[in-house]
């Protein structure tokens, strides 16, 4: 099973947020990501889904 990773971008898309918001996130550890050795983030699709679950994505 193959899983798909999402970009900052993509993220930021999906939840109608900035990006600038989606890693401030991911550096507080409210959202779960990986950050690649050139700096770029990417994320679960399922932890995205995780977040909007839980509704964090208003506060």
């Amino acid at each position: 099973m193959t899983e798909d990773l999402l970009t900052v971008k993509e993220v930021a898309e999906r939840l109608k947020i900035g990006e600038k918001t989606v890693r401030g996130w991911l550096r507080a550890g409210k959202l779960k990501g990986s950050k690649l050795p050139n700096g770029d983030w990417r994320v679960r699709e399922m932890d995205v889904e995780r977040l909007l679950e839980a509704g964090m994505h208003h506060s």
